[in-house]
């Protein structure tokens, strides 16, 4: 079990101490759950009241927080801490390097020895995996593929021909990387296949969620570009880009040839139509529906999209609909009865 303590804690997170630096943390718990030992984190006002009530013996905490009797690491994130602090305290372990006897790895593949290769994974000829690397059980790795150094990839990823997988990149159970793009000339009518030649591309330090897929572009690459965070369930098309540091989260498709700029955030259920430009810095809410291209630095959201305060009013009013049309039901049969009795004067005179 590991301990450390406080002060020990506070250099590895670049914190500072307030209390007792010599207290010893054994593990991390959730506030309302954390007892003697443990170390707690609070990022959001509403959880102040807690720092009175835990019983955790250390609390990460944002600058000029205050906890009259309590230990707290002052951090300027303490969610990123209680991160970096999980890892520490529970590092993932994928057991000893080496290949499985019960794997298969075809002549002419390029299998680091510091790799680890288990039981039914596959790899094909011409493929390389760089030290550090992790297959697990019904991996495939096709033809010409290759995984770089300290990637990991869990029960049942399949990587097709050529594709390319970067350092330090994580791909969850069921990935999908390189199926054909969905290329069909005379859609409807004839459905005659486009080939699709081209590879993905997935840069350093990505992240996949499970059971999405990333289709391989028709000619050169769909690239998803360095620390890119992408959700499960997620479908992108041939020859998307998308920016680095962007995050896609689950159930998100994005038609092809669209490109994401930088630092894009993209909400749940949101679809984009191909040959769209997203700029850097753009937020996405949730079931959106992009059709037209995004300028950098908005926040966005809605069929069609709409600045996000725009988008908001529009949405509260959609809750009023219901009484807006009795409302103008009934001015509307006023104005018909007010109507006949003009025509019934008019008639008169």
């Amino acid at each position: 079990m590991m301990q450390l303590t406080l002060q020990e804690i506070a250099e590895l997170l670049g914190g500072e101490v307030i209390g007792v630096s010599d207290a010893i943390i054994k593990d991390i718990r959730p506030i309302e759950e954390a007892n003697e030992g443990d170390i707690t984190f609070i990022t959001s006002k509403k959880y102040l009241a807690k720092l009175n009530t835990t019983k955790a013996t250390a609390i990460l905490a944002q600058p000029q927080t205050e906890a009259a009797g309590k230990n707290l690491i002052i951090v300027a994130d303490p969610y990123a801490a209680f991160g970096k602090l999980l890892m520490l305290f529970y590092p993932v372990e994928h057991g000893t390097s080496g290949v499985s006897p019960d794997a298969y790895i075809e002549d002419g593949a390029i299998v680091s020895a510091e790799a680890t290769i288990f039981a039914g994974a596959f790899v094909s000829c011409g493929a390389k995996i760089e030290k550090g690397a992790v297959l697990y059980p019904g991996v495939y790795i096709g033809r010409n593929a290759s995984v770089g150094e300290n990637s990991i990839l869990y029960a049942n990823v399949t990587v097709y021909y050529g594709c390319i997988i970067g350092k330090r990149v994580i791909l969850h159970s069921g990935v999908v990387i390189g199926a054909d793009g969905f290329g069909f000339a005379a859609p409807g009518i004839n459905n005659s296949k486009i080939p699709q030649v081209g590879i993905v591309q997935i840069d350093d330090d990505v992240e996949i969620g499970a059971n999405s897929t990333i289709d391989r572009a028709t000619m050169t690459k769909t690239w998803i570009q360095r620390n890119v965070k992408i959700d499960n369930l997620v479908q992108i098309a041939h020859n998307v880009v998308i920016g680095e540091n962007s995050v896609i989260t689950a159930q998100v498709g994005i038609s092809g040839s669209t490109k994401l700029g930088k630092s894009v955030i993209v909400g749940g259920q949101t679809g984009m139509a191909g040959w769209l430009n997203i700029g850097d810095n753009v937020t996405i809410a949730a079931r959106s529906g992009l059709h037209r291209d995004i300028e950098s630095n908005q926040t966005i959201g809605g069929i069609p999209p709409l600045p996000y305060l725009q988008w908001i009013k529009l949405e509260a009013i959609k809750l009023k609909l219901p009484e807006m049309k009795k409302t103008i039901e009934t001015l509307v049969k006023k104005v018909e009865a007010l109507q006949e009795k003009i025509n019934q004067y008019s008639s008169k005179g």
